[in-house]
């Protein structure tokens, strides 16, 4: 069968590309195409459109792209006529994916969409279209059963993909020692940046970050670098601190550091899988407008994964205006080993963990997802 999916972000990437090594794994013949990045096509996806040149992210800064979101909305419309995938599978990034599958909707395509656009934070409205437009929903967190359920819509869920990502990932036993002779670091101990994947989280989160560094001079700041990053995207803002980028690395990296500071996302969660204690950033452009906007429209009382799984704070969250020196500094004094808060924070991770589930969530989505296929074609 043809495998039409789209994918806008790296976290997408990453897991459409487990989806897709549980297609061809169930489905041999599987021919796949989209929209992604380098993972998908290292497991067998040609790839029409990198996300790198289609993420964009705020609430000013889509105001400011209309145009180009809408020309890369004809465009996916157009190569999806031309191909006549037997289904096309939308990975998050709703924004994009649902003024996508209206169209494929009309053009009588089964739409499948894995891993729901987060419109429990930000926008219930839309389960209406989503009921309307999407033929097959597969969420990968347990909450969002029970969410659909009050809106009569059925859902599948079978795990967490990440839960995969991270027990396949390779160098898992890997030693501190190993870790910092490969990458030629101090070997101080680590805190780990991880600002994110897109231009606009470096340019209003990075900053914030990098504060933490005059105040830890017994640490080594290390940045996980976006695979969309080069060295000349980071430049800009490492010309007055003596901070480490590392490329391709990021589990790595992240399972060494003592802490971590993270940009709200999967990597939120990511981090707790990997149990490495954290304080959660999130900022944008637009200063007092953006977060009115934030406050007006985000409906859940967590933005990071984390707390959202566990029901209640697990990790600290510091948002828009609370992100600043003074605050970082309190909160990652708390979660390094000699802070208040480390032990708590671990022992909220086993209780996530524990919720998510066992591995093997990817191939388990795929199975089920050429079954419901199946019924489609009869």
């Amino acid at each position: 069968m043809k495998y039409y999916v789209i994918a806008g972000e790296a976290s997408g990437d990453l897991h459409a590309s487990n989806l897709i090594k549980g297609l061809r794994k169930f489905d041999p013949d599987a021919k796949v195409r989209g929209w992604g990045g380098d993972l998908m096509r290292e497991a067998g996806c040609e790839i029409v459109r990198h996300y790198k040149d289609t993420a964009i992210m705020g609430f000013l800064t889509v105001l400011k792209n209309l145009d180009k979101i809408k020309a890369n909305i004809d465009a996916c419309h157009q190569d999806i006529l031309v191909w006549q995938p037997d289904v096309v599978i939308l990975v998050d990034y709703g924004g994009f994916n649902l003024r996508v599958a209206k169209f494929i909707k009309d053009a009588n395509i089964p739409v499948f969409y894995y891993i729901s656009p987060k419109i429990w934070a930000w926008n219930t409205g839309r389960v209406k279209k989503i009921k309307r437009l999407v033929d097959r929903m597969f969420v990968i967190f347990p909450f969002e059963v029970d969410f659909y359920a009050r809106y009569d819509y059925s859902v599948q869920y079978a795990g967490n993909p990440l839960v995969d990502a991270i027990h396949d990932r390779p160098f898992k036993n890997e030693t501190f020692n190993e870790f910092v002779q490969v990458n030629g670091l101090s070997g101080k101990p680590i805190i780990a940046l991880v600002a994110g994947s897109r231009s606009q989280e470096l340019k209003h989160v990075l900053p914030k970050m990098l504060t933490m560094v005059k105040h830890f001079p017994d640490h080594e700041f290390v940045i996980a670098g976006a695979p969309s990053m080069s060295d000349e995207d980071y430049a800009p803002y490492l010309q007055d601190v003596k901070v480490r980028i590392i490329y391709g690395q990021t589990y790595r990296l992240v399972r060494q550091a003592r802490a971590a500071l993270v940009t709200s996302g999967t990597a939120t969660l990511e981090t707790a899988i990997l149990r490495t204690p954290q304080v959660v950033c999130y900022s944008g452009e637009g200063g007092a407008l953006s977060y009115f906007l934030f406050k007006t429209f985000v409906k859940v009382k967590y933005i990071s994964l984390v707390n959202l799984i566990a029901g209640r704070e697990v990790v600290t969250e510091l948002l828009m205006q609370k992100l600043n020196e003074k605050n970082l500094l309190r909160e990652l004094s708390a979660i390094l080993p000699e802070g208040g808060k480390r032990h708590q924070m671990l022992d909220g991770y086993d209780e996530v963990n524990e919720k998510l589930g066992d591995a093997g969530a990817s191939e388990r989505f795929a199975r089920m997802m050429i079954d419901e296929l199946s019924r489609f074609r009869g």
